[in-house]
């Protein structure tokens, strides 16, 4: 009996050591994003385009933005597409952008290059608006704006992204106002 008491002690000694040199060998992390890293708007973030060079999205301070997750061989491509182009049309001079980012994470329906891509939407689509590079809209490697976007309006059954030509709308301020599904017609969007 004296032996059972005398090996508990020395186990509750043993992993009370353990325990302290871990933590004091491993202290704990402070939290890495602090209040002052996490993004108030789209203007915090610097993207790529589709030929590689970044563009801070505080350049389209003042605009209201509607961002896009397209794809050109979906079958929501051609009526997105084009009526994209009609509202892009119609408000870019009001201070109206639409910034469209390709992604092959539905169906890999935007299998190309980003050269492929731009060649693509600018010939057979006739998109005017800007395109960036091709990105990923949901899981671990999903672009920050996309997780900022999806963070700030989530989605009906979830925050993912669920099919191609998702699209947040933006305020003048950079606030993300509105989250309309990928069947929504642009042209319903009117802003």
């Amino acid at each position: 009996m004296y032996s059972w008491r005398f090996t508990n002690w020395a186990s509750l000694l043993l992993l009370g050591l353990a325990l302290s040199f871990f933590f004091f060998r491993n202290p704990p992390r402070p939290p890495q994003n602090t209040a002052e890293e996490t993004p108030k708007s789209i203007y915090d973030f610097t993207v790529k385009d589709i030929r590689g060079n970044s563009v801070p999205l505080k350049s389209y301070k003042g605009k209201v933005v509607l961002v896009v997750n397209v794809a050109s061989k979906c079958g929501l491509t051609q009526s997105n597409y084009k009526e994209l182009n009609m509202l892009y049309e119609k408000y870019r001079d009001q201070g109206f952008e639409i910034l469209a980012f390709p992604c092959n994470q539905f169906g890999w329906q935007e299998p190309g290059t980003n050269e492929e891509i731009q060649e693509t939407v600018c010939t057979l689509f006739k998109a005017e608006f800007p395109i960036f590079e091709k990105i990923q809209v949901n899981g671990e490697i999903a672009a920050p704006i996309f997780k900022f976007l999806k963070s700030e309006k989530g989605g009906l059954l979830g925050d993912d992204i669920k099919w191609n030509f998702t699209k947040f709308l933006v305020n003048k301020e950079g606030k993300v106002v509105e989250r309309y599904a990928p069947t929504t017609s642009p042209l319903e969007i009117e802003v």
